[in-house]
């Protein structure tokens, strides 16, 4: 198992080519459906895959929390993907993937992993409305391979926050303070639930927003105000002072995004604010390296709302 991420030090360099690549595993026959589908999670956020160690179970957590398992001396709580998902299968996981994401570890109960695979977040599309339902919202991409196989990229942010109680606390969102000043942020992001508390702290903080829900879509429609600005004589940063951009996303990633944006001329002085739960030091270098100018990890609105409330200022 080891041998499969040794080298996800050196998978870094994918940053900014638009590139990335995710683990594939399975959960089981669904035997409603009579399939066995394939789901997908970034390497970056993969700390390790094991054989399921001892789980301590705990009371009062949400039914798909198995309980917990003591790695290195800390204490990890283990998620049954198949059970958050609602799969109905007679199959029992066998392996545990443990995820490092927004400074929180995890362990998601799988039934098999299958490989690595690298490919471009271009081909990597939007779910389309009837998956996204389906699901309730937790495939935030998905991606076709030649065996005709379709790979669904797990939303491991929504996860996080439905099992820990994570994005159910208020009194942060209350304590942001308005800023007082007339101001609007860019900002994209593919996971529903960081778009909702992205949106909670800005509507706390009083400021406009205008969103996108990929880097594509974003790149499209700041390309637009950049074009209305150059027609209308008008400066760009009169219409957004911020742009804010998850890392993670499909068609195109928030990397490519930001060397797009400070490729050209026309965003000079606007400041591109990075959103993501790929917290480590090495992506917040990844992000200096491609022109990003402030980082900021998600779940943390209070942080956010300090760090917009400065470049706003």
């Amino acid at each position: 198992m080891s041998d499969l991420l040794k080298n996800i030090d050196a998978r870094t360099k994918l940053a900014g080519t638009n590139k990335l690549e995710i683990l594939m595993f399975s959960l089981g026959k669904d035997n409603r459906t009579g399939r066995e589908e394939t789901f997908g999670i970034n390497v970056f956020k993969v700390r390790e895959v094991m054989r399921i160690p001892a789980i301590t179970r705990a009371p009062e957590m949400p039914a798909s929390v198995e309980g917990m398992v003591s790695l290195r001396g800390a204490l990890v709580p283990v998620i049954d993907l198949a059970k958050y998902i609602r799969i109905e299968t007679d199959c029992k996981p066998e392996i545990m993937i443990v995820t490092e994401y927004n400074g929180h570890t995890q362990g998601f109960l799988v039934r098999a992993v299958d490989n690595i695979l690298r490919l471009d977040w271009a081909s990597m599309r939007v779910p389309p409305a009837m998956l996204v339902a389906e699901m309730g919202g937790l495939v935030t991409a998905v991606t076709e391979l030649h065996d005709q196989r379709l790979v669904m990229m797990i939303d491991v942010e929504k996860v996080l926050s439905e099992t820990t109680c994570f994005d159910s606390d208020e009194l942060i969102i209350n304590n942001v303070k308005p800023l007082g000043k007339d101001r609007t942020v860019f900002f994209a992001d593919d996971s529903s639930v960081a778009r909702n508390q992205i949106t909670r702290t800005l509507d706390a903080m009083q400021v406009k927003h205008i969103s996108a829900i990929n880097g594509r879509q974003a790149w499209v429609e700041l390309a637009k105000m950049a074009d209305y600005a150059d027609a209308t004589h008008t400066p760009l940063k009169e219409m957004f002072q911020v742009i804010l951009t998850d890392v993670e996303m499909p068609e195109m990633d928030g990397y490519m995004l930001t060397r797009k944006i400070k490729s050209d001329k026309r965003f000079a002085g606007i400041p591109v604010l990075m959103h993501s739960s790929l917290s480590s030091s090495s992506n917040q270098q990844l992000g200096k390296t491609v022109g990003v100018d402030e980082y900021v990890p998600k779940f943390e609105p209070q942080k956010l709302a300090q760090i917009l409330a400065r470049l706003l200022g």
